[in-house]
């Protein structure tokens, strides 16, 4: 049911036979390519800092923590993990992500990806976001109320309305296009970056 392989040398693995698997770490390691579609009872997949160019977990209905970062996976479908809570995707070249069907998301690292748009106006369960180092021109997250840190710094982001996010404690939104920012509802602020931006006024009072 568990399995921990990870920090190893390992270029294939083979885990076909092992339906009662529930937790897999393979996490560093030589992969370049994961079949995990027997794996039905599989909760926690940890397959991240390999060379892994696809990765299929339509199977994985159970799943609530996907830890693939470190990849190149070039596409990443989650739509058939609806009890995902954890979703650690980074540092791959995602054009694309679609995370609305995950409605029960609470964590979300996508960054340092190509994302030129990302939607979470579903996932109102989101407490942490990050997706610096993306394309991103802008990014909507007035549904996300109960989010307490966000890292959106190094996109090309105009504009970011903050005002229903009175949860917040982290906000990174430096290396963007901002002319404004209003975090006058964002009363439980302790870490605040904004710069380089075109900001000409800001307000912390």
């Amino acid at each position: 049911t568990y399995l921990h392989c990870g920090t190893n040398q390992i270029t294939a693995l083979d885990v076909s036979a092992n339906t009662a698997l529930t937790v897999l770490y393979c996490n560093t390691n030589q992969l370049t390519a994961l079949d995990v579609s027997t794996n039905t009872a599989l909760t926690y997949l940890h397959c991240g800092t390999n060379q892994i160019t696809a990765l299929d977990v339509s199977a994985n209905t159970a799943l609530t923590d996907l830890y693939c970062g470190y990849n190149q996976l070039t596409v990443l479908d989650v739509s058939n993990n609806p009890g995902l809570t954890d979703l650690y995707c980074r540092d791959n070249p995602l054009t694309s992500l679609d995370v609305s069907n995950n409605t029960a998301l609470d964590y979300l690292n996508c960054c340092n990806n190509d994302l030129t748009t990302l939607d979470v106006s579903a996932n109102t369960a989101l407490t942490t976001l990050w997706c610096y180092g993306n394309q991103l021109t802008e990014l909507s997250v007035t549904n996300n109320t109960a989010l307490s840190t966000l890292s959106c710094y190094t996109n090309q982001l105009t504009a970011l309305n903050v005002s229903n996010n009175t949860a917040l404690t982290t906000l990174r939104c430096y290396d963007n296009q901002l002319t404004e920012l209003d975090v006058s509802n964002n009363t439980g602020l302790t870490d605040l970056r904004v710069q380089n931006n075109s900001i000409t006024a800001l307000d912390v009072s």
